[in-house]
């Protein structure tokens, strides 16, 4: 059960809501039973639902105590006797939609902290909430039902859409953020790109006179940090997902529905398609073209352009393929007798 002093839940709720909440079919038990929380198999008791979406955790699923389980189809024969079964073709997003259900958004107070301080010419929407130590900059515009956290930083002229979630201590400048937007604490936004013309005079710095530019229903993770275009725009798609500790260069732009995953580095003026994932600790070059629907390995160093739909890895990055037939060679080669 989730710590009740961080998370609050709502509920309960029956097991024939929870299977209408999920779009799941009830296999056994009776739907009138009610669940207070969800929880992990391991923990689980009799009044919470768990879930089970990875096999190799199907000893701990048989194991579990969990009243109630979300399960794909082929998994609900290993399920302990007892257990009130939810059949879902994908358990994760269904459990999703349960803990969604338990543990809603905290409701905010709106208003105005008054250790927070308003720029002249700014404007608020309707049911904001701002909290102490947070600044908005002259002419900024902050949509309706945005919370602005502790220390947030919302320079002149920036404009967020609303129901936006600004977490403490981050900061904006010289962007604008489409609705439903959260952006973790620590992050920094709108900062400017990486650009110098260099020489043995001195490296002279380029005014970056671009923006960022972040679509509807995107996420940005703690301390990561997107540099404003040096001309053209840095542009984040609507719906992509960024993790912490990513760094996105100035001109760069991401699609739509994309996912990037911690400590990821993006160079300048590299444009990333739809739906792409770029896994963990993953480097790409800039000026490069990644097509719809790549997928990048962790750790991979990305130096030439990819096709759409194709999945690589290792440094520098080739197919998924070859990259694995190159480790297991290499193995072969290293193995001592």
């Amino acid at each position: 059960m989730a710590d009740p002093r961080f998370f609050a839940a709502a509920g309960p709720f029956t097991l024939r809501e929870l299977a209408t909440i999920a779009s799941a079919e009830i296999a056994g038990g009776d739907e009138t039973r009610r669940f207070v929380d969800v929880a992990p198999l391991g923990t689980a008791g009799p009044d919470e639902i768990s879930f089970l979406d990875n096999r190799r955790y199907l000893d701990a699923f048989r194991q579990s105590r969990a009243g109630a389980c979300l399960v794909a189809p082929d998994a609900a024969k290993a399920a302990p006797a007892g257990m009130s079964l939810l059949i879902a073709k994908d358990p994760y997003r269904a459990y999703a939609k349960v803990a969604a259900a338990f543990h809603p958004p905290r409701a905010f107070e709106p208003g105005i902290h008054p250790a927070a301080h308003i720029g002249d010419g700014a404007r608020i929407g309707e049911g904001c909430r701002i909290e102490a130590g947070a600044v908005i900059g002259e002419r900024a515009e902050v949509g309706r039902r945005c919370h602005i956290a502790a220390n947030a930083v919302i320079g002149e002229g920036v404009a967020i859409g609303d129901d936006g979630w600004i977490g403490p201590g981050a900061s904006i400048s010289h962007a604008v953020l489409g609705a439903r937007v959260i952006v973790h604490g620590g992050a920094r936004i709108g900062q400017d790109g990486f650009g110098f013309a260099l020489g043995p005079q001195g490296h002279l710095k380029v005014p970056q006179l671009g923006r960022v530019l972040i679509g509807d229903d995107v996420e940005i993770g703690a301390n990561t940090t997107i540099d404003r275009g040096a001309g053209p725009d840095t542009v984040v798609g609507d719906g992509t997902k960024i993790d912490n500790l990513v760094q996105i260069a100035h001109n760069v732009r991401i699609g739509r529905g994309c996912v990037i995953v911690a400590q990821v580095g993006i160079s300048g003026s590299t444009r990333i398609g739809d739906f792409v994932m770029l896994g963990g600790q993953a480097g790409l070059t800039g000026h490069l073209e990644i097509g719809d629907g790549a997928k990048v390995a962790a750790q991979a160093g990305v130096m030439r352009d990819i096709e759409p739909g194709v999945t690589v890895g290792g440094s520098p990055a080739v197919p998924q393929r070859q990259w694995l037939k190159s480790v297991a060679m290499i193995e072969r080669m290293t193995r001592k007798d």
